[in-house]
């Protein structure tokens, strides 16, 4: 019989990856309070981070449909992300660099699981506001391009037209 505040851990857990757009496993070991109390300003209001117990951990991923036992070894964190996952990944990376001890194990973003190459690559992304404004400045650009392609359609049309009057009539008048 499961004691009642595991069952109320794991739930909370589990409620935590369903309600998150992304979640990075960290090994932790070595870190100070006041080094975590430091990281976790630095995610900001988009991520909590979580010491949590593996066997809670494995049991709540398991009932969130998420595959998490290969990165859940040692001491362990997770941060839920429920904002950007790029501004997350960042600040985990960032934070990893000065601080050697906190070592990114893994994690997943909308259901699909990520190494921890993968997320260090989310990192290298730019944020969701500067690929949204570079899209829209292609978007912009690829209009803009339609829109000189249509206004010589007409013209063009027109100069072929005339070519073949001429032509006609050069025909019809040597005849």
């Amino acid at each position: 019989m499961a004691r009642p505040d595991k069952v109320a851990a794991v739930q909370e857990i589990t409620d935590k990856f369903r309600n998150s757009n992304a979640a990075v496993v960290t090994a932790y070991t070595g870190l100070t309070v006041a080094q975590l109390k430091q990281l976790r300003r630095s995610l900001g209001e988009n991520a909590q981070y979580r010491v949590v117990k593996n066997t809670l951990t494995k049991i709540a991923a398991n009932e969130a449909g998420i595959q998490l036992d290969e990165h859940l070894k040692g001491s362990t964190a997770v941060a839920f992300v429920t904002g950007d996952p790029v501004e997350a990944a960042k600040g985990l990376r960032d934070f990893a660099k000065e601080n050697p001890a906190l070592v990114i194990q893994g994690g997943v973003l909308d259901g699909k699981a990520l190494s921890a190459d993968e997320i260090k690559k989310l990192a290298d992304l730019e944020s969701r506001e500067v690929l949204l404004a570079k899209l829209a400045g292609a978007m912009k650009g690829k209009q803009s391009q339609a829109a000189a392609l249509f206004q010589a359609l007409p013209s063009k049309f027109v100069r072929t037209a005339e070519a073949l009057r001429a032509k006609k009539a050069e025909q019809g008048g040597a005849e």
